[in-house]
């Protein structure tokens, strides 16, 4: 069979990589042409283009890259109808994603949606594009399910897929050290504008803790002299493709909202949850955002389990205030514990990989 996935961001490209690796142990016989990155690259796919060159987070953003959105579009369609795919598969990236699943409808293409949209949050109206476009949805959170059903759409839950990542690596993987110093990591986020807006206001926390090592996780789509610039002379480490080792020993961590806070969680490791972002697009999201909370862990257990830093409270005295809770055997961290195992439990042990390659094996066979 020929699969054609697209996947616009790191986290995408993460999933998408095992379930490339799922497809293969699936389907011997699968032709797998993707956007994606090195995940789905290393899984055995064709990447066509990599996320790096994509992922434009916010309204401000995303308006003064119209002409390069519309052009990869564009391009995307015309891939697809030179491969003719027995089935296209969709990982997130809705602002896109959507627009391409809309234009497969119509040319008749089977299509999939691995991991949905986040319609719960915003833009509750675009359930109805996803019915009409998409012919199998699979989610990997568990109030998901219920959601659409309440929606009038059967949706496949296969588990999240963040657990069985971080359970071969905790299995598999050697700790290899990074200092003799207790380690605070820093996560920054994958995108150039992320990080230069937030690992800023990170670094300010350094000279608080003297007796730590900070090391700061590279994106692997980012060039070393974005995080060099920004750190002149900081007494940090930088280290890249080890964000696993890096949170197998952190003592407690700053992370940009996204997977990487569930990530943090499922290490067992105490994490401050940090977002900032273009005034103009925060103050557009805050109208149109119905959630209670930014990180996955908090959205996933109803509760504020971790602290949010958003916007202006992501500052040096709340940082340090909110670091130094963490790193002091208090009642926060005691809670904050159990509270990991309670997220733990809830997700499961399911393999979603294997189960989401499965459901699209059978959509493109049919």
């Amino acid at each position: 069979m020929k699969y054609y996935i697209i996947a616009g961001e790191a986290s995408g490209d993460l999933h998408g990589g095992n379930l490339i690796k799922a497809l293969h142990a699936t389907d011997p016989h699968a032709q797998i042409r993707c956007w994606g990155g090195d995940h789905m690259e290393a899984a055995g796919a064709t990447v066509v283009k990599h996320f790096r060159d994509l992922a434009f987070m916010g309204f401000v953003e995303v308006l003064t890259h119209l002409r390069t959105i519309f052009s990869n579009i564009a391009f995307c369609k015309q891939d697809i109808a030179d491969f003719q795919p027995d089935v296209v598969v969709f990982i997130d990236y809705p602002g896109f994603n959507m627009r391409i699943a809309a234009w497969a409808r119509q040319h008749g293409y089977k299509t999939a949606y691995y991991i949905s949209p986040q319609v719960w949050a915003w833009k509750e109206s675009r359930v109805a594009a996803l019915k009409r476009d998409v012919d199998k949805m699979i989610v990997i959170l568990p109030f998901e399910q219920p959601y659409f059903a309440g929606k009038q759409w059967e949706v496949a839950y296969v588990g999240h897929p963040l657990m069985e990542v971080v359970k071969y690596h905790r299995d598999n993987v050697a700790v290899v050290p990074l200092s003799d110093r207790p380690i605070i990591a820093l996560l920054p986020g994958s995108r150039a504008q992320e990080i230069r807006l937030k690992l800023p206001i990170m670094l300010q926390a350094v000279r608080h803790f003297p007796e730590y090592a900070f090391v700061v996780a590279q994106a692997p789509a980012q060039p070393d002299s974005l995080y060099l610039d920004i750190i002149g002379k900081a007494p940090v480490q930088l280290v890249r493709n080890q964000t696993y080792n890096l949170l197998s020993q952190a003592k407690a961590a700053l992370v940009t909202s996204g997977t990487a806070t569930l990530e943090t969680a499922l290490f067992g490791v105490p994490e401050v949850v940090c977002y900032k972002g273009n005034k103009i697009s925060y103050l557009l999201a805050r109208q149109l955002v119905k959630v209670k909370y930014i990180s996955l862990v908090n959205l996933i257990m109803d509760k504020p389990v971790v602290r949010e830093l958003i916007q202006d409270d992501l500052n040096e005295k709340n940082i340090v205030e909110a670091l130094s809770q963490l790193l002091a055997e208090s009642p926060t961290l005691q809670l904050l514990r159990q509270d990991y195992t309670d997220l733990a439990k809830l997700l499961g042990t399911s393999r979603a990989s294997a189960a989401a390659a499965k459901i699209v094996w059978e959509l493109a066979r049919a």
